[in-house]
């Protein structure tokens, strides 16, 4: 049977149990938390408590390796609102500037839930996506459940924002910072504790909103008959984290609690995308599509069989770079397209909002951080990055270019290949996005910053995007900078202080 005959069947009978009685199908209800990777208690990261988020895990199945295909949000969420890999449906660039209808055959998840019965609601504002059409209005039907017809089942999305910079400090469960965990690709300083800390202290606020959400299911008597998601739309908005497609960078928390369906206390080490999420409620709902999606459904015993999962970076505001990666249980592989260009070259928000960046930058120009902390400041990269991610889950020792790793490197370049020329599509990158020949050879003027708010009338940014020159400020500047930041990072919990403008703020057209 064709499969839009298919799919008109299946509508037909849904359409009959509503005349009969209440469908059947479950409540989806599909919890974000912005830029987060899996730093909560139930994942054993020290010193937060999340207790709403780890009884959900422990009602369900808690994925250990989970992945976006994306390290930031509109790439990501444009792949979470359909199936499919943010290149391959044209909605890789942040910040798209020219957004552009979805390609033929790929249609927005919640219309497709619409059609097939469901209730569609964005219980928050964030759409987030590089395509039209992406307003609240455009995509979902409503902002609650409770908005739907009696019996109806509800597919329903919420983002919690508050893990985004720039963090509250939580006045009733302070952490102290000699109690967290730093990755060793930080410097291990107070200022950077706290700054980590505070980060930790920010998601046990978010722990709580979904600890209420979750108590109105109960209350409303709906938890049962619902799947609850719960994910992080890419990792955690640190140095080495969102923007990169280093573990923290992509790694994410995942949980999936389904009473009834899924066994509580479940702990998966398969290898899990975003998009999966995406596979997983339209088989759930009984809805086909015209292509098949990218991700596969988390009831799939195939997902067992997968060796590979994949991620790309493109634009970042007017920051122009390029990366694609795959990454197995085993190993990572970073193919970076602009190697010229250094990891930390100017992106406005960064500098505007990483306290840590201050404190790593003064460090670095004064000669005081170890091999692995100062690589990822150097002025250019490798073409490319291969980690044995058993031996080294940080991601400190590159090891493409040894003899040893020769096969492993070879095996996961043929497959990333595949992939970008198979399922997405890459377009890779052009000269007019390098920029190249548009921007003076160096910077004029002491920081980037500073030559941007000069220039704003010059230059089309949208278009070039911002120069890549590095270092982009002067060591005096990064010290004045962390001078700034430091009030706000050693704040205490109860403090009313507003965060410093760090950044040369953007001219209004």
């Amino acid at each position: 049977m064709p499969a839009l005959s298919f799919l008109r069947m299946l509508l037909a009978i849904f359409a009959l149990c509503g005349i009969c009685g209440a469908d059947e199908r479950p409540n989806i209800l599909w919890i974000t938390i912005e830029d987060w990777g899996p730093e909560l208690s139930c994942y054993g990261t020290p010193a937060i408590d999340t207790p709403h988020v780890d009884k959900l895990a422990s009602q369900g199945i808690r994925y250990q390796w989970a992945f976006t295909t994306s390290p930031v949000c509109s790439t990501s969420r444009s792949a979470m609102m359909t199936g499919y890999h943010q290149n391959f449906i044209g909605a890789n660039q942040h910040r798209e500037n020219n957004k552009q209808p979805l390609p033929h055959g790929v249609r927005p998840i919640p219309h497709l839930m619409k059609e097939a019965g469901y209730f569609t609601a964005l219980m928050s504002g964030k759409t987030d996506c590089n395509f039209v059409p992406n307003t609240r209005q455009e995509l979902f039907e409503g902002k609650d459940w409770n908005q739907r017809k009696p019996g109806q089942p509800f597919f329903a999305r919420i983002t919690f924002g508050g893990t985004h910079r720039k963090w509250n400090r939580d006045p009733q469960r302070p952490i102290d910072a000699q109690d967290i965990e730093l990755p060793p690709y930080y410097a291990d300083t107070p200022f950077i504790r706290r700054d980590w800390a505070n980060g930790l202290e920010q998601m046990q606020l978010v722990d709580r909103e979904v600890g209420t959400l979750l108590d109105r299911l109960e209350q409303e008597g709906l938890a049962d008959n619902t799947i609850v998601f719960f994910i992080g739309d890419h990792g955690r908005c640190h140095i080495r984290g969102k923007q990169f497609l280093y573990d923290g960078g992509i790694r994410i928390p995942m949980i999936m609690r389904w009473p009834g369906r899924v066994a509580a206390g479940q702990v998966s080490d398969d290898l899990v995308m975003s998009i999966d999420i995406c596979a997983t409620i339209l088989k759930v709902a009984g809805v086909e599509t015209s292509m098949p999606l990218h991700g596969m459904s988390l009831l799939s015993p195939e997902l067992q069989n997968r060796h590979y999962v994949f991620a790309a970076r493109d634009k970042m505001d007017e920051t122009h770079d390029a990366m694609r990666a795959i990454r197995s249980k085993d190993f990572k592989l970073i193919l970076n397209l602009m190697p010229e260009r250094p990891w930390c070259q100017y992106n406005r928000y960064k500098e505007a909002s990483y306290p840590t960046l201050a404190e790593m930058n003064v460090l670095n120009l004064t000669g005081k951080l170890d091999a692995a902390q100062a690589r990822f400041f150097a002025a250019s990269k490798p073409p490319v990055e291969l980690f044995d991610l058993r031996n080294d889950p940080h991601e400190t020792n590159n090891l493409a270019d040894s003899p040893e790793f020769a096969e492993p490197r070879a095996t996961l370049m043929a497959a990333l290949e595949n992939w970008r020329r198979d399922v997405i599509r890459d377009q890779g990158v052009t000269d007019t996005f390098r920029a190249t020949g548009v921007f003076p050879a160096t910077n004029p003027l002491p920081s980037v910053d500073e030559w941007f708010k000069a220039h704003q009338d010059d230059f089309d940014f949208k278009k070039t995007g911002w120069p890549a020159w590095y270092p982009t400020r002067s060591l005096e500047q990064w010290q004045a900078a962390r001078a700034k930041w430091e009030p706000w990072v050693f704040r205490t919990p109860k403090s009313k202080m507003q965060r410093p403008e760090l950044a040369q703020p953007k001219k209004k057209r």
